[in-house]
């Protein structure tokens, strides 16, 4: 990879009350579709992917399909998760993954020191107000520390810019277009329609070492981050499917916290200097088990109801059915016993 940084421009972001108006529905345009006939047609046929071992996903398993990028939602049958890649799906999605399991993925986390502190402990440090002339001296002493020309610089209306470092740290796949023309950045902006509804999609892992440099506002929110990494690899799985997490090192132990959406990565870097050990940011699966329910549309929680409701009624059934069987195998013992 060239050692020169590759910048993201993210000061012409729609302001922020606009900006839920693009995001992507969980529709079946989204859903990868198999054209009529291709069944019978042995050169066009699907091959499945080599190597995966998949199993029921976890209880706590909320997430987005892989494949088809739709919500995997449900209480008992959630989806399948590869044992070895964590390529994730439906069950209705099994049969037609095409990609070849990779393996474990050793991404270099440290996992004997790294604590996650949504769960462990609250966060150390603090995220004060800052007055004007605090910033201006924030950034005046952030520039005299940095040795490269990323530095921040303040604006006439009191915000200012600069530069964060996003790590990519992907363990499963993700999915862009296998159309041969890219969506463009205004189709990106738009989000899904007649004319940008993805028909068909192709998976592939991320490199592990996937570094990307963003210049940003200071107002500029963790969730735009995360939509403009997206875009700068065509990335079409749903934005929620991810999350920013923000990584420190301290009396040797690492500490990983997950960002709120709105919080700004470019206030919390000024906050902790330029070290990357005081603080970094990484670009991780949503896997926190943690559904923001708020960030679905009305449909979209009525289709979970009833896929809900239809889960509950079909457990339901298996269980009285379990219980007949049993009781009926006990009613033939007692029968089958002679009398006395």
């Amino acid at each position: 990879m060239s050692t020169e940084p590759e910048l993201i421009e993210l000061r012409e972001l729609a302001p922020a009350g606009r900006a839920g108006q693009g995001r992507t529905r969980l529709e079946r345009a989204n859903a990868l579709r198999i054209a009529r006939g291709t069944a019978c047609n042995p050169a066009r046929q699907l091959v499945p992917g080599r190597g995966h071992r998949f199993q029921p996903a976890g209880p706590a398993t909320h997430t987005w399909c892989d494949l088809c990028g739709d919500f995997i939602w449900g209480v008992v049958r959630k989806g399948l998760q590869c044992a070895h890649c964590k390529f994730t799906c439906h069950y209705r999605c099994r049969a037609l993954v095409c990609l070849d399991c990779c393996g474990p993925r050793d991404l270099g986390w440290e996992p004997a020191v790294e604590r996650d502190t949504n769960v462990d402990e609250p966060v150390e440090w603090e995220t004060p107000d800052l007055s004007q002339a605090e910033i201006e001296q924030k950034i005046k002493e952030y520039n005299a520390q940095i040795n490269s020309n990323l530095f921040m610089s303040l604006n006439k209306d009191g915000s200012y810019t600069g530069f964060i470092k996003v790590q990519l740290k992907l363990v499963r796949p993700v999915s862009v277009p296998s159309s041969k023309k890219p969506p463009s950045l205004q189709d990106a902006r738009r989000g899904p329609g007649r004319g940008t509804s993805v028909r068909r999609r192709t998976s592939f892992y991320l490199p592990k070492d996937a570094v990307k440099h963003l210049h940003v506002l200071s107002r500029t929110r963790a969730r735009e981050v995360i939509e403009a990494l997206l875009r700068k690899f065509l990335v079409v799985d749903d934005p929620r499917k991810f999350a920013l997490f923000e990584r420190a090192e301290r009396h040797g132990q690492v500490y990983l916290r997950k960002l709120l959406d709105d919080e700004q990565p470019l206030r919390l870097r000024l906050l902790a200097g330029p070290s990357d050990k005081a603080l970094s940011f990484v670009l991780k699966e949503n896997d926190s088990g943690e559904v923001n329910w708020d960030a679905f549309s009305m449909p979209e929680l009525h289709n979970f109801l009833r896929i809900l409701q239809r889960e509950e009624e079909e457990h339901l059934r298996q269980i009285l059915q379990k219980y007949s069987y049993c009781r009926q195998k006990i009613q033939e013992a007692l029968h089958a016993c002679p009398l006395g």
